[in-house]
């Protein structure tokens, strides 16, 4: 979704409808807030069980994580299946959200609004941006996001699987110069990717493309606008503990 869904591949002619009504913007924006409202509602329960039975809390949450990864691969080979699994993908993501986001207000109070907030700043900025054609959406864009996700991509491969040996990449993570540039650089490119999923969104609806369209761009910015928030959340957990 930034995206491995949203892409021009899309954009063939057979996807395009000959009668019937096309997505508009307006139709996937009142997609998102549809699958705002299934997030917090897998937030609220997230967060229900961390108080009243901690012990489901982390099967919970992996629960969420898996399942929420496979209806991602599902909407991203076949499209006219995202108005299907796009509510439960924002379900599930949010019993994952719920209770990580919590983890880090318990530690710092106020944090998790104020990631919250700074995610809601960044999409209008970028939006206002993307409207302005101050930022347009290149083939060269193009390239440089997806060789920086890609990077990114890699990096968090290589933690994981160096995190079974005891060891990891030192520095990246961690709460000093280093971990914070490289946290502010992962937001930066998420809150680029938010550019490929505006002219996503914008040329499907300019090419007519079906009403599935809208569950489908609605769905891979979600996925965008979660990823930017966790990235912002761990930024702001990294400054506060330098305080």
């Amino acid at each position: 979704m930034s995206n491995p869904i949203l892409n021009e591949d899309r954009f063939s002619a057979q996807e395009r409808i000959l009668d019937g009504e096309p997505m508009t913007v307006q139709g996937t924006a009142n997609k998102v807030f549809l699958l705002f409202i299934c997030l917090l509602a897998g937030a609220a329960i997230s967060i229900y069980y961390l108080f009243t039975n901690p012990a489901l809390v982390s099967p919970l949450m992996v629960f969420g994580a898996i399942l929420s990864f496979i209806l991602v691969l599902v909407a991203s080979f076949n499209v006219k299946t995202s108005k299907y699994v796009a509510a439960p993908y924002a379900f599930f993501e949010g019993l994952v959200l719920g209770s990580f986001s919590m983890f880090f207000e318990a530690q710092w109070h106020g944090i998790v609004l104020q990631a919250i907030l700074s995610t809601f700043a960044v999409l209008f900025v970028m939006l206002m941006l993307y409207k302005a054609k101050m930022i347009k959406y290149t083939e060269k864009f193009q390239a440089v996001l997806m060789t920086s996700m890609l990077s990114i991509l890699a990096i968090y491969l290589i933690q994981i699987i160096a995190s079974f040996f005891g060891r990891g990449i030192p520095g990246i993570f961690s709460a000093g110069a280093v971990g914070i540039a490289f946290s502010l650089f992962v937001i930066v490119i998420a809150a680029m990717a938010l550019i490929q999923d505006f002219f996503f969104i914008e040329t499907a609806s300019q090419n007519m493309l079906s009403k599935d369209y809208e569950w489908y761009g609605a769905m891979g910015l979600m996925v965008t606008l979660v990823w930017l928030y966790t990235e912002i959340l761990k930024l702001l957990a990294k400054l506060n503990s330098r305080n």
